[in-house]
């Protein structure tokens, strides 16, 4: 039943980085490929019907951590306290810039919050990933299982690391230029005309800034945490997730080009975003084989490493919550189905500027 779990969890917290990840990849852009209000309006249409629903799904996870793992939930939100802290400033600043820009036809207005979507999406994607090279890297769990670190201490990897150093910088760039790359697919996506031409030609560029920074960061992980690698020797059949990864970003550089050269076929903008979702969701899922059934290294003592095992609710706990979320994912599923179907295909501007 922990296994079980262990996966739900990683399920749930793969869709949040693929369907709102797109969301942060376009605030990314924002700026850079919309240079009119006009223009602006429309990437944020992109998004507009479905970007709050996106993030439920960070909620959901962080719920079902909860229920499922409550020592786990309890150490990593009191440890991480202060880089929580901000990504719920950033998530909020994000929504503000979203909703308030309209509110006053003013120029001014309009930039400030523009400047504040786009800065708030490039932080948190870099949060993001400096939260997942933490629990790559190891924190300095206690013999209770609990932990405080700081923003930062020398910026090198030692037992007693701070949020950000060399490691998590590097994993929180292959965040930002992965969200860069899938936001600006999805835009294109959704989009004609010099947006479209100028997201595809972003997708192309982070696209390369996504490879370096993944081959580092793969140097980086057998470097400080070989012992990532051993489910994979124990269990081959997992080489199917960074294969699906490989195939991913294989798939970003061809569908990318294709679609900067042929600028008529539209098609080749779908599949640039489909090896995008792919490329995040083999390099998620190989993250979480690696480390299993560890949940959060310990970087002091390894024995005081918290697993699926040492964290989990009761198994009678985790049987009745496993009927309940089947229940729930059905719904978010019927729910997600229809906003999706219903704001498919390109997005179109108003005529007057009642919203995003």
């Amino acid at each position: 039943m922990e296994i079980l779990w262990f996966i739900i969890v990683a399920f749930m917290l793969a869709m949040y980085v693929v369907l709102d990840g797109f969301d942060i990849g376009a605030g990314i852009i924002h700026l850079l490929v919309a240079k009119t209000d006009d223009e602006r309006r429309l990437v944020l249409n992109t998004i507009g019907p479905v970007w709050d629903g996106n993030e439920v799904w960070i909620l959901a996870a962080g719920g079902t951590l909860y229920f499922a793992f409550p020592l786990l939930y309890a150490s990593s939100f009191s440890g991480f306290y202060l880089p929580l802290i901000i990504v719920l400033w950033l998530l909020m600043l994000r929504g503000l810039g979203i909703e308030f820009r309209h509110h006053v036809h003013h120029t001014l207005w309009k930039s400030f919050w523009d400047v504040v979507f786009s800065g708030a999406s490039i932080l948190l994607a870099i949060f993001f990933g400096a939260a997942l090279g933490n629990v790559v890297r190891g924190v300095p769990l206690n013999h209770e299982g609990y932990f405080f670190e700081p923003l930062w201490t020398t910026f090198t990897i030692v037992p007693e690391s701070g949020i950000l150093d060399w490691f998590t910088t590097i994993m929180g760039l292959v965040a930002l230029f992965t969200l860069t790359t899938h936001g600006a697919n999805y835009v294109a996506m959704k989009t004609d005309g010099e947006v479209q031409s100028r997201a595809r030609s972003m997708a192309a560029k982070s696209a390369w800034g996504v490879l370096i920074t993944w081959v580092l960061s793969l140097i980086a992980v057998t470097a400080i945490r070989p012992e990532l690698w051993n489910n994979f020797s124990s269990y081959e059949w997992g080489y199917i997730f960074p294969l699906l990864g490989i195939l991913g970003i294989v798939g970003m550089f061809y569908f990318n080009f294709r679609s900067v050269k042929n600028t008529a076929d539209k098609k080749e903008d779908g599949k640039a975003f489909l090896s995008s979702t792919l490329f995040i969701a083999g390099m998620l899922a190989t993250t979480a084989f690696g480390l299993f059934p560890n949940v959060l290294p310990a970087s002091t003592d390894p024995n005081l490493s918290l697993t699926i095992y040492n964290v989990s609710a009761k198994p009678y706990g985790l049987g009745v919550g496993l009927a309940w979320w089947i229940l729930g994912i059905v719904f978010a599923a019927g729910y997600f189905i229809f906003i999706y179907r219903t704001f498919r295909g390109k997005v179109t501007l108003p005529t007057e500027e009642s919203g995003y």
